[in-house]
This record gives structure tokens, C-alpha cells and sequence, in this order.
């Protein structure tokens, strides 16, 4: 992981952390957004990594899907 994806990921692991446990396991995907994260940025970098996410976050709503969701190569 580059040192940009390390910074990125803190405030994922601060979440995971700290709000985590409050929230539950209501995901509609498998893996979490979280882990989803933590891969996408370690596999591809801070911008894509962090691009990934934000789309992944997208579509975590009522209307959206679910199911299992992997990383891209």
C-alpha cells in the first residue's frame, strides 16, 4: 500500500473502530464497505482506491442492490 493509501485508510479503520460497533451489520453487500475500502485502496492505490469507494458508498442506499461486490482487478 503506498504511503497516500495508508493515510487514506485511517479514517476507514478509525470508522471501523469507533462507529462500527454502534451501527451493526446492516451492509447490503458482501464484503463491507469497509473491507471493500481497505482492498480497493490496497490493491489500487489512493485515487482509484479512494474513486472505488465513493462509488461503492454510492450505491449502498434503499434503491440500490445488493449482494456480493468484489474489488475490480
Amino acid at each position: 500500500m503506498t504511503p497516500l493509501a495508508h493515510v487514506a485508510a485511517l479514517p476507514v479503520r478509525a470508522y471501523r473502530l469507533i462507529l462500527s460497533p454502534w451501527v451493526g451489520m446492516n451492509c447490503r453487500y458482501q464484503p463491507t464497505c469497509s473491507a471493500y475500502a481497505l482492498e480497493a485502496l490496497e490493491k489500487h492505490g489512493a485515487f482509484r482506491g479512494g474513486w472505488l469507494t465513493i462509488r461503492r458508498i454510492g450505491r449502498c442506499h434503499p434503491l440500490g442492490g445488493s449482494g456480493i461486490d468484489n474489488v475490480p482487478d
